[in-house]
């Protein structure tokens, strides 16, 4: 077989068309209507709480609850005040009066002589 002999049986085959019967395109569409899943509607979803969208915000509600305990901690140190937490924040912390703390800062000091 030459080349030119595939050539023109390649062009007869551009030709010629090649249609499925009518009566079976329409027996292979049923059938594959048929073996599709039927799509069931979906349950709309429950509406949550303020308390659970609360708890997704934060990470959920092991997050929540380390919050909880650290703010409870941080409550009962503030008001307590334990003897060595006193101690430790009177060492670390001195603060002044606040009669002798400078609330505006002014450049007087640095502009003046001497």
């Amino acid at each position: 077989m030459t080349p030119q002999d595939l050539d023109d049986l390649f062009a007869e085959a551009r030709r010629t068309q090649a249609a499925a019967p009518p009566a079976l395109i329409a027996q292979v569409l049923a059938d594959a209507y048929a073996a599709q899943p039927v799509q069931a509607a979906t349950a709309p979803r429950p509406q949550r709480h303020l308390w659970a969208k609360l708890a997704a915000v934060f990470g959920g509600s092991a997050a929540l609850g380390g919050l909880a305990t650290a703010t409870l901690a941080g409550l009962w140190i503030g008001f307590a005040q334990p003897a060595p937490v006193t101690a430790l924040s009177d060492a670390l912390w001195q603060s002044e009066p606040l009669d002798l703390v400078e609330l505006i800062p002014s450049l007087d000091g640095w502009i003046t002589e001497g």
